[in-house]
């Protein structure tokens, strides 16, 4: 079903941690200006940019100056990734990097998990038409077992949370890959975006990263739900004595037993939601306003007891199997369902949209 193939990427000649940067869309403004800091060359002088034209211009000059070079062939890639997550575990994942063809999700090709907004599809557009790059990497997932493996030698590029293998001829992924649909786990605006271009110019591809749902590697955490400026919410559960008990009921309830952990100042109660539902379903009927988001659960209770909240709605991870299911079902989740540790690097492959 979906169209892979190799690219002639753009990266840097000289890669290093310097020039790297977390997705765009993790990234506030102190953590910009400190990533900015770090090298006159780091990508998010590209990706978080405020006047898109500039970027274009940068963009240009380093390509000029041979800041960024170009491959004289098209390649796939082995990607590995290190990370500590949210729960404190070391991982590695390992995935293949290629260019995708950007189709409506009406092709079935490309699946969504999470509903977008409107706003930061907007922006990524204006940027894209200025730089005629795209300058992130998707993150999707697949069924099975990968098509390649880690070549046995040194990587290509390494910049040490991550590391990079080109991949001899094509990989064997343009027919492996035909043959499958494949799940957003993180870049749904960023896809949305080559979509619209793709309207707009014809110009239709778009770098992914491409991990498979068995790879030892993944992990995915939930994001929990903090509300402040919202003391009415009062939602009807099992009461606890104790967070910790409330957590230890958490755990021991079912997995398709929609459950959350409703935590307020002195309180704490297991809810549950409707048969048929996932957990975060359950929050949903609260709405969006004093939400915010985080996968630490620590960071979660301490902005309640701090007083910085009023409640918080722990969560438990959702199941790659689920995910792919409403996908399929073409029941996109709520937006902030999943949290994917490692979030992908950017600053390592770029893909002008000339090819």
């Amino acid at each position: 079903m979906a169209d892979v193939r190799p690219f002639r990427a753009v990266r840097y000649a000289r890669p290093s941690a310097s020039v790297t940067a977390p997705p765009y869309d993790v990234i506030d403004e102190p953590a910009r200006e400190e990533l900015a800091a770090r090298d006159p060359h780091n990508v998010v002088r590209l990706t978080l940019e405020p006047d898109e034209d500039v970027a274009a211009e940068r963009l240009n000059a380093w390509l000029a100056d041979g800041t960024l070079v170009r491959d004289d062939e098209p390649a796939a890639w082995w990607l590995e990734q290190d990370a500590t997550g949210p729960d404190g575990v070391a991982r590695t994942r390992e995935g293949i990097v290629a260019s995708l063809r950007a189709e409506p999700y009406s092709t079935g090709a490309v699946l969504p998990h999470e509903r977008t907004h409107r706003g930061p599809i907007e922006g990524r557009l204006r940027l894209l038409r200025a730089t005629r790059t795209q300058l992130e990497s998707i993150f999707l997932l697949f069924e099975g077992a990968a098509p390649a493996t880690r070549p046995d030698r040194a990587p290509d590029v390494d910049v040490g949370e991550a590391r990079l293998w080109r991949l001899a001829g094509d990989g064997g992924i343009a027919p492996f890959f035909a043959g499958r649909q494949l799940l957003i786990a993180d870049g749904h605006h960023r896809y949305e975006t080559a979509v619209a271009f793709a309207g707009e110019t014809g110009a239709d591809r778009l770098p992914v990263v491409l991990v498979s749902t068995a790879d030892p590697g993944l992990a995915v955490f939930p994001t929990h739900r903090v509300f402040a400026g919202r003391p009415e919410i009062d939602p009807p559960g099992e009461l606890f004595d104790s967070l910790d008990e409330a957590l230890a009921a958490l755990g021991r309830a079912a997995p398709h037993d929609p459950v959350a952990l409703f935590f307020r100042q002195g309180e704490a109660r297991v809810v549950r939601a409707a048969d048929g539902e996932l957990d975060v379903d359950l929050v949903e009927q609260f709405g969006h306003d004093g939400l915010s988001y985080t996968p630490d659960r620590a960071e979660a209770e301490r902005r309640v007891r701090s007083g910085a909240a009023d409640c918080t709605f722990l969560l438990r991870p959702p199941r790659i199997e689920d995910v792919f299911e409403r996908a399929r079902e073409g029941r996109p989740m709520p937006p902030k369902t999943t949290y994917f540790a490692p979030k992908l690097l950017s600053g390592l492959l770029f893909q002008p949209v000339d090819q």
